[in-house]
């Protein structure tokens, strides 16, 4: 089985109250992987996870720390939490780039994923940024320039269009897949595969990336886009457990 680390899918929110004169301030902290997560150990499969802050200082910067792991997955996690470690934004020292590191490790036969969210692809105003970056040459889509959201709070039920080992024997079952509400707008690369579309766009794309192979992913594995009716569909837990070893070349 795969050994697979997973980086993002955490945040924190600190809220100001204002009630007449007086103001308090309240933080919380949650995680969005749990369903992923779940479902990748439900099939075996041995997972690292790194929420944001953690991954911001632990993420592996070198192919050789890499190699400890058979597939890496980015969910909602910006380019500059791994470009910029505290010793390079803090102390202004030289650090390996992770990103290249990862293009790298790729190509020398690792498996690749990018999951949606605000902050991946390009993301909210465009801030996850991944298009400048060293991903972009092994991901198996083109990222817009800009903000890249497509919002559909009427929600959107994927649609199967390929056959592939990743999928098994789910296409027959279109009419049972619940809806998402949101998405972001890829364009698949001449050679890559798309397995899932959403409206008029990709949703689900695979591709080979020199010995490696990568996947990407357009929409969330949680809320918002992810309702939980999507992470509860037993497609859900099916695809990605046969994802991470199809990124592992046990598929």
């Amino acid at each position: 089985m795969a050994r697979i680390l997973f980086a993002g899918e955490s945040w924190s929110v600190t809220s100001i109250h204002s009630k007449g004169f007086d103001t308090f301030i309240t933080t919380d902290y949650a995680e969005g992987g749990d369903a992923i997560i779940q479902a990748w150990r439900d099939g075996g499969h041995e997972v690292t996870y790194q929420p944001s802050h953690i991954a911001a200082q632990a993420f592996p910067s070198t192919v050789d720390e890499l190699n400890e792991f058979d597939v890496v997955v980015l969910s909602d996690i910006g380019s500059n939490t791994l470009l910029l470690p505290a010793a390079t934004f803090v102390r202004g020292q030289s650090r390996g780039n992770r990103l290249e590191a990862l293009r790298q490790w790729t190509l020398n036969g690792g498996g690749f994923a990018m999951v949606g969210g605000y902050l991946t692809f390009q993301g909210i105003e465009a801030k996850a940024n991944y298009r400048s970056t060293a991903i972009a040459q092994i991901l198996p889509v083109d990222m817009e320039v800009g903000d890249d959201r497509a919002e559909h709070p009427e929600g959107l039920v994927p649609a199967f269009v390929a056959e592939h080992p990743i999928l098994g024997g789910l296409p027959s079952e279109l009419d049972q897949v619940p809806s998402l509400l949101g998405y972001q707008r890829l364009t698949a690369k001449p050679g890559a595969q798309t397995l899932m579309s959403i409206g008029e766009d990709p949703l689900l794309v695979v591709g080979e990336a020199g010995k490696g192979r990568s996947l990407a992913y357009a929409s969330d594995v949680g809320p918002h886009w992810a309702p939980t009716e999507f992470t509860d569909w037993h497609g859900f837990s099916d695809i990605w457990q046969r994802a991470a070893a199809w990124l592992a070349r046990e598929l």
